[in-house]
């Protein structure tokens, strides 16, 4: 894919989520030069992006945070700063994805889904803004899903969360446009993640064959597949760049088509 060659130099990302979209928009951020601090839950995916990072020299460390409670989203954002001198973007990319209606989700499973995906978005702005203002603005990307538009049956918890950070990132565009802070969102469709690969369990059983059902689940996007992480760090790092300087308030479908249709014909 195109490259605009180091033009997050001197930029400083605090990007949540080590796995899936979060790890693969660390890279590219880190990759066009910026200065990234990883955030995640999951010691494994944190160690792996750690490799990663050092294997190819890119400026990206690694915190082991609770984002979820407002002491884990305000250290990440003082890591950030105090590591690299400052904060330019944050990407909102940390999510769980518990399956349930409302009558069968339990409430701690429903309060953990609205703290992780919603909640950990609010923290990481109230923390993070204040730096942002102070470098003379910046962006803000808000990982959302399809599933915000249109769903599935049985993830209430889920999409209520994805349907209320397109409002969030509305929100917050108008609060903080006199900040310069840009905000928007993305929502991809079916992308080769781990939150994907649970799902290809959920309903084919833990012993699926993931393969074969990425397959199933790709043929249902016009594109004739699933998207790859690398994908949808591409819109990410647009959005985070100069080049969407007049972009803010937005929600942007990496979809494979996949809402554009009716289910019949």
């Amino acid at each position: 894919m195109a490259r605009f060659a180091q033009e997050f130099e001197g930029k400083v990302a605090l990007v949540t989520g080590t796995s899936g979209i979060g790890r693969a928009a660390a890279i590219r951020l880190a990759q066009d030069g910026a200065s990234v601090l990883a955030c995640g839950i999951d010691e494994a995916y944190n160690s792996e992006l750690g490799e990663i990072a050092e294997a190819g020299g890119l400026r990206i460390g690694v915190a082991q945070v609770d984002l979820s409670q407002d002491d884990g989203a305000r250290q990440a954002v003082e890591q950030a700063v105090a590591a690299f001198g400052g904060l330019d973007i944050i990407v909102n990319a940390a999510a769980v994805h518990p399956y349930g209606t409302v009558t069968t989700t339990e409430p701690e499973i429903w309060a953990r889904c609205m703290a992780v995906n919603i909640g950990s978005i609010y923290l990481t702005a109230r923390h993070g803004i204040a730096h942002i203002e102070r470098r003379g603005g910046g962006a803000i990307v808000n990982i959302s899903s399809v599933q915000g538009h249109q769903c599935q049956p049985g993830v209430a918890a889920y999409v209520a969360t994805k349907g209320a950070i397109h409002a969030l990132t509305r929100a917050m565009a108008l609060d903080h446009a006199k900040q310069n802070i840009r905000v928007n969102s993305v929502s991809p469709g079916s992308v080769r993640t781990p939150i994907l690969e649970l799902a290809a369990r959920t309903f084919d059983g833990a012993d699926a064959d993931v393969d074969a059902v990425f397959k199933r689940f790709g043929a249902a996007h016009p594109l004739g597949r699933i998207g790859e992480p690398e994908e949808v760090a591409e819109m990410i790092a647009f959005l985070c760049s100069e080049r969407a300087a007049f972009s803010t308030g937005g929600d942007y479908l990496v979809d494979g088509g996949l809402t554009a249709g009716i289910g019949v014909g």
